[in-house]
């Protein structure tokens, strides 16, 4: 029986069946970023891609305003009124599709009453974007039910919105515009600061890029994450003397950077700030040597970002840097790093097909015997962002 199938019939279990409204499916990926980490917050590039596994919806009208939630991945589902929605802790994952439905009534859009089941095959928590892919194909779906028109940046923007306003995490616009955006066997170069973007080919030819998820509890992000931002924003302020129109780190190329940085007193900092410069000239590289078909020096920019988000962003942690370092000494790897916020979460690495075999017996075999923990692999292809099935 096919996925989609069963999710018909599990449709059909908890909501009924109603032949006069059709079950329409959409799908949005989850994603990876493959280089520019800890770029967004500070107005810079990333190199997002979508990958072909993600969130599954089904969706059919009701004749009333309920608003049926349900989800394979979790227990809990339940009817609530479409007016009035208010988050709350216990309706956990319920409450991104919720936030998206608000942000749609606050842009004047009326909503009928409708039946949705998710169905997600992304990692929770392994830092592949999870909620941005239930924000986005909910946006998606709801705006085609209702006849309204699509626009994919806008759809990215408003799920941003229901992520930052309704659940209450102020996350950059990178997971969401991934999402919405993506493009099969393409890399998505992304403005954070401006939201200019280009879909840039990534032809791998024989290498395939394998995430491995650390299954580490990410306990340092929150805390970690804010204390980096506020040390870009202590740069900026003291590289103002020399560049006063300077508002974002990302504003600056790498000569401006390399001019001005003995302005920056604390060591720390500095080494924050040159992090943030290089890290977004290595994304303006990556995207150079792609189109040149040179797959081997992205992987050097890969494995340099690893080094930099080491030693100078400091927030890679033991269980990756063991990861990344034990797939550095597979024969076929082109290049490994971290991907996401760091203290846990993923690793992405370029990793020849006739290596994968051996690169997931040799990295996990290390990764264990150095932490106790097993690490997950998944081979993934670039897919593209959200659409209806």
């Amino acid at each position: 029986m096919s996925t989609i199938q069963a999710l018909h019939e599990r449709f059909t279990q908890l909501y009924g069946a109603d032949s006069n409204e059709p079950v329409r499916v959409f799908h949005a990926p989850g994603r990876v970023n493959l280089i520019g980490e800890h770029t967004d917050y500070n107005g810079g590039y990333v190199f997002p891609a979508a990958l072909t596994f993600g969130t599954t919806l089904l969706i059919r009208r009701r004749s009333d305003d309920q608003l049926g939630l349900a989800s394979t991945n979790f227990e809990a589902h339940k009817h609530i009124s479409i007016q009035g929605l208010a988050y709350s802790d216990e309706d956990d994952w319920m409450n991104y599709p919720k936030g998206v439905a608000v942000e749609l009534q606050k842009q004047g859009v009326s909503l009928s009453g409708y039946d949705l089941l998710f169905s997600g095959a992304i990692p929770n928590g392994a830092g592949l974007s999870s909620s941005a892919s239930i924000e986005v194909v909910t946006a998606f779906a709801l705006l085609t039910m209702e006849g309204q028109s699509i626009d994919c940046v806008q759809i990215a923007l408003l799920a941003q919105r229901a992520e930052n306003e309704f659940i209450g995490v102020k996350c950059g616009i990178m997971d969401q515009f991934a999402v919405a955006m993506g493009k099969k066997d393409h890399a998505v170069l992304l403005m954070c600061d401006t939201l200019e973007y280009k879909h840039v080919p990534f032809n791998s030819g024989a290498y395939r890029l394998v995430i491995g998820n650390t299954n580490k509890k990410r306990g340092l992000v929150d805390s970690a994450y804010n204390e980096r931002r506020s040390q870009c924003e202590q740069a900026v302020r003291e590289l103002q003397v020399h560049y006063p129109e300077l508002t974002l780190l990302g504003q600056l190329s790498l000569a401006q950077y390399n001019d001005a940085e003995q302005l920056i007193a604390d060591e720390t900092v500095k080494k924050r700030a040159r992090h943030v410069v290089e890290e977004i000239d290595r994304v303006l590289q990556s995207m150079k040597v792609l189109e040149q078909g040179d797959l081997a020096a992205f992987g050097q920019l890969m494995n340099a970002s690893h080094v930099s988000l080491r030693d100078l962003y400091e927030v890679t942690g033991f269980e990756l840097d063991t990861m990344v370092e034990a797939a550095w000494e597979v024969p076929g790897v082109l290049g490994a790093r971290m991907t996401g916020a760091g203290f846990g979460g993923c690793t992405v690495s370029l990793v020849h097909e006739d290596s994968i075999e051996r690169f997931q017996e040799e990295v996990g075999r290390k990764y264990r015997e150095k932490t106790g923990l097993e690490a997950s692999f998944y081979v993934c292809e670039i897919g593209d962002g959200v659409k209806e099935l």
